[in-house]
């Protein structure tokens, strides 16, 4: 019973000084200026877009020469 004890106290110990690392780390955030999250949305948009319109192509290029294919 008493190690039960001694590994819930641990486990409570550990706890704090997790919340406690936690707090100190999360003091060391940079979060980024409206116009880096702007410019990064922009990027993120339009790549998405340029590889949707490459997959696009692709497809139907494949879809075209194997309907040829086995026509």
């Amino acid at each position: 019973m008493e190690q039960e004890e001694q590994k819930s106290v641990s486990l409570v110990e550990r706890a704090k000084e997790f919340v406690k690392d936690v707090r100190v780390e999360s003091t060391k955030i940079s979060w980024p200026t409206r116009n880096e999250l702007r410019d990064s949305t922009a990027v993120v948009i339009m790549t998405v877009l340029l590889v949707s319109a490459f997959l696009f192509v692709i497809d139907r290029v494949l879809q075209t020469g194997l309907g040829l294919l086995f026509r």
